[in-house]
């Protein structure tokens, strides 16, 4: 399994480690109406897959901030950003930062998506900072578990992914 740390302290991840290769791995999470919402309802889609431990705070924000610009620029492609936060947060987050290219989701219920890709944080119940991209038949193309979760992802790797994946 992948080693990372939060603020330089190692912590445990649960769950599988996902590669480029192996088939997505389908989870449910809860759309920001309470919904929820699997792998499945973006299938045919290129999806990028953007993980952060809270939108709320500076990192997770720009990140997610990044990729809602970009995603107006891409075609065929669904971009997700998965956190913990409550869905009452993330449609809060999205309407003060004007976000609304791309689906906020949360894990907050069961941590399904951070077990079947290996993000839980057991020590704080959070995901940590990941990009996973998933090809139009569900096939993982890129995968960056983010070495310190604190630290910003390769975005421009990222979305190079994206485009080779369309």
């Amino acid at each position: 399994m992948k080693q990372i740390t939060f603020h330089n302290d190692p912590v445990t991840l649960l769950g599988t480690e996902v590669k480029v290769g192996d088939e997505a791995p389908n989870f449910t999470v809860l759309a920001n109406d309470l919904k929820e919402v699997s792998l499945d309802d973006y299938k045919g889609k290129i999806k990028l897959i953007s993980v952060v431990p809270s939108i709320d705070t500076g990192v997770c924000s720009d990140q997610t901030k990044r990729f809602n610009e970009e995603a107006s620029k891409l075609d065929n492609v669904h971009v997700l950003t998965i956190s913990m936060d409550l869905p009452f947060a993330q449609t809060r987050w999205c309407a003060a930062e004007g976000v609304k290219n791309l689906d906020t989701l949360s894990d907050h219920r069961d941590a399904d998506f951070g077990e079947k890709y290996g993000v839980l944080i057991k020590e704080l119940r959070l995901l940590a900072r990941s990009i996973f991209v998933v090809d139009s038949n569900d096939k993982v193309t890129y995968v960056e578990y983010v070495d310190e979760v604190s630290s910003h992802p390769d975005y421009d790797a990222a979305l190079e992914a994206v485009k080779q994946a369309n």
